[in-house]
């Protein structure tokens, strides 16, 4: 096989026409990867987008052919998928405030040139879903926040309403779902390839701890720091070092924090499934 991209989480292979994806231990935060793996993280992310991909598929068609037909080495962690002209926006969708939206939202009442209701504190739910792509940018640079209109520039109206259309259907049911097994998905960003015969299909991983925030239902409450099930505690601790995303070198993680941070991974797998991780 050939490696024809190295993703921050993700590395493509090309093979026999079709590419495997494989979701690498590696963790990414503030679009920085840092240097300390979590051993088995890539398995899961891989089983609960597959799992997702099951529940969504009636929305969307997703780009995956086989999660059985895989080299040995990468099995439990890859799929073999379509290959795809993957769409240089991701879409980003948010029904709660918090992180750079609510950053944004706090400097100007605004996020992503939407204007927000005044008010509104950090895990705040929002009246109605809103979409916030970004730009997708490449490994070592920044995702930039997009405005609609700045999507419209760059794919054209007719696919920038479908990509935003589809980001909404796919978020109004992943949070359905997910309300129902105590989770909150705060936000959370899809991404969008379309295929040799032009169909727009999902792509890449689908409502995991690395692309969403997973919130606890029971314990939600606006105004704080929401307990939750993503790499929100790996952020977090990050930033208590004293580190910043532009800084040369990006911090190890110690054992305990990879080991919580897998915790807080395997519990969010566990409850939306209703499968247990071994």
């Amino acid at each position: 096989m050939e490696l024809i991209h190295q993703g921050k989480v993700r590395d493509v292979y090309a093979d026999r026409g079709d590419l495997i994806l494989v979701a690498s231990d590696r963790v990414s935060v503030y679009d920085v990867v840092l240097p300390t793996p979590i051993p088995g993280k890539g398995a899961l992310l891989t089983a609960l987008s597959l799992w997702w991909f099951e529940q969504l598929a009636d929305i969307v068609p997703n780009h995956v052919i086989s999660a059985e037909d895989v080299p040995a080495e990468f099995a439990g962690r890859a799929v073999r998928v379509k290959r795809l002209e993957i769409v240089k926006v991701e879409a980003v969708v948010r029904g709660y405030l918090t992180g750079s939206g609510l950053a944004e939202y706090e400097k100007s009442g605004t996020v992503c040139g939407l204007e927000l209701p005044e008010g509104l504190v950090d895990g705040s739910r929002l009246p109605e879903p809103i979409y916030t792509p970004t730009t997708k940018a490449d490994v070592g640079d920044h995702d930039l926040p997009m405005t609609y209109e700045d999507t419209e520039a760059k794919l054209g109206p007719d696919l920038a309403a479908r990509i935003r259309e589809l980001t909404f259907a796919l978020y109004r049911r992943g949070a359905e779902i997910a309300l129902d097994k105590g989770i909150i998905i705060a936000d959370t960003k899809f991404e969008f390839g379309i295929d040799a015969e032009g169909t727009l299909r999902l792509a890449d991983e689908a409502l995991t701890s690395d692309s969403s925030r997973f919130w606890d239902a029971a314990a939600w409450k606006p105004g704080q720091t929401q307990p939750s099930f993503d790499k929100q505690f790996v952020r977090d601790w990050a930033r208590s070092t004293g580190w910043r995303p532009d800084d040369a070198e990006a911090p190890e993680i110690p054992q305990d924090v990879a080991e919580a941070t897998l915790a807080r991974y395997i519990e969010a797998y566990e409850l939306l499934t209703g499968r247990t991780w071994s």
